[in-house]
């Protein structure tokens, strides 16, 4: 059984999300709820749940056109939060069913 990472570099999450550094940086600067643990030398680690919460910032600002203030304030409803992973589930079906098709159509 492989060993499961627990903290990841600003590095490897800006190239998992394909993004600069510094744009996690000021996200980071922007929402609270993005608060990566820093080692000793005051790198950055971050967990699964932070990437996610990133990845949730990307899809609002970037994907749906979100104003960083418009993105806060949907961050915080609780209710717009349940709204908002279903939206990201359902595009994630959306995304293997037209995958899906264009295999079976080849």
């Amino acid at each position: 059984m492989p060993i499961e990472k627990k903290y990841f570099s600003i590095g490897e999450v800006a190239k998992e999300l394909y993004v600069a550094t510094s744009l996690i940086r000021f996200w980071e600067s922007q929402f609270s709820t993005v608060n990566p643990k820093k080692n000793k030398s005051g790198a950055r680690r971050y967990t699964k749940e932070d990437i996610e919460q990133i990845r949730t910032i990307y899809f609002l600002v970037k994907e749906r056109g979100y104003t960083l203030q418009g993105a806060k304030e949907l961050l915080e409803n609780s209710s717009a939060k349940d709204k908002l992973q279903a939206i990201q589930s359902l595009e994630k079906v959306k995304a293997f069913l037209v995958d899906l098709k264009e295999k079976v159509v080849l």
